[in-house]
């Protein structure tokens, strides 16, 4: 099977036109075209439909798009695996990254990166939800909680946040402290945003689930979390109990602790092709080793 056979089915498939396909991926359309002509006669199928609309995919051509999708990130990774045989890290490391992320977190770990590994620079890129949509283009992925990218990569938890309410005092000292779940329903509930999952919704620590109206839903925890220090209301958000640059201690306290909240981790992920590549393992291990020293510094 040819892999730019692959590339420009799917470059079809995603710009849903011959002509938009070939302007993206800088190739002749009769070149293009006849690349996908090719792959549709080893599949057997038709795998696209010309109509007044412009290019549809068929039944079997959606399916082959998205296996086709991981195939290209494997072959990638695998090429890249082989040529950094050996080397120490070096060039760019390529990072999908939640939204909400704080920056005095990510700043001395990119710091800590670049005295580490000198040759390696960064490209980061923010998305509410990482493990959805193409990774081709991807080296490294952080995403929060167990279901990592469908396809061939593995991931690993580097830290592990709680997730609960907190209010400021100012908020509190306005508004008073809701002592029951019954109570947090006339309150300002700002809440956090979790692909796929439904924001209105708070866990108990029992096991079970409990409904509010949120005034603010966001996938930016770190957007939340400044709206909560400035008591605008109480938030559910994932806390990695790190300081807040300018902001005094105690500001923020948890609200119901005893009643709401759970565990959720922060995973980095590489596809499975490049696990035992040298450069990977060096960064992970460095990034659980910046986690392990951030949380013994607040007492975690």
């Amino acid at each position: 099977m040819d892999l730019e056979e692959f590339r420009a089915f799917l470059g079809v498939v995603e710009t849903g036109s011959f002509l938009a396909a070939a302007t993206q991926l800088n190739m002749a359309r009769a070149t293009l075209r006849r690349r996908v002509e090719a792959l549709e006669a080893r599949a057997g199928v038709p795998l696209l439909e010309r109509s007044a609309r412009g290019v549809v995919v068929t039944e079997a051509g959606a399916v082959l798009a998205a296996r086709g999708r991981h195939v290209l990130q494997e072959a990638s990774a695998l090429v890249a695996s082989v040529r950094e045989i050996g080397r120490e890290p070096v060039g760019v490391l390529r990072v999908l990254m939640p939204m909400g992320l704080p920056p005095h977190a990510l700043t001395p770990l990119f710091a800590a990166l670049r005295q580490t590994f000198p040759r390696l620079s960064l490209q980061l890129r923010f998305s509410e939800d990482p493990v959805a949509g193409p990774l081709e283009d991807v080296d490294m992925l952080c995403h929060f909680g167990p279901e990592g990218p469908e396809g061939p990569w593995l991931s690993h938890e580097v830290w592990r946040l709680r997730e609960w309410l907190l209010a400021s005092n100012d908020y509190l000292e306005r508004r008073g402290t809701p002592r029951t779940l019954e109570e947090l329903q006339s309150h300002e509930v700002l809440a956090w945003a979790p692909p796929g999952e439904d924001a209105r919704v708070l866990p108990t620590l029992a096991g079970e689930s409990f409904e509010v109206e949120p005034t603010l839903v966001t996938a930016d925890v770190h957007c939340l979390r400044q709206m909560v220090i400035a008591g605008l209301g109480i938030g559910f958000l994932p806390d990695a109990l790190l300081p807040d640059p300018g902001v005094p201690d105690g500001l923020l306290v948890p609200v119901l602790p005893e009643l709401i909240g759970r565990q959720r981790s922060l995973m980095v992920a590489f596809p499975a092709s490049q696990a035992g590549l040298p450069k990977l393992r060096s960064i992970l291990q460095h990034v659980r080793t910046f986690a392990e020293r951030s949380a013994a510094l607040r007492g975690g």
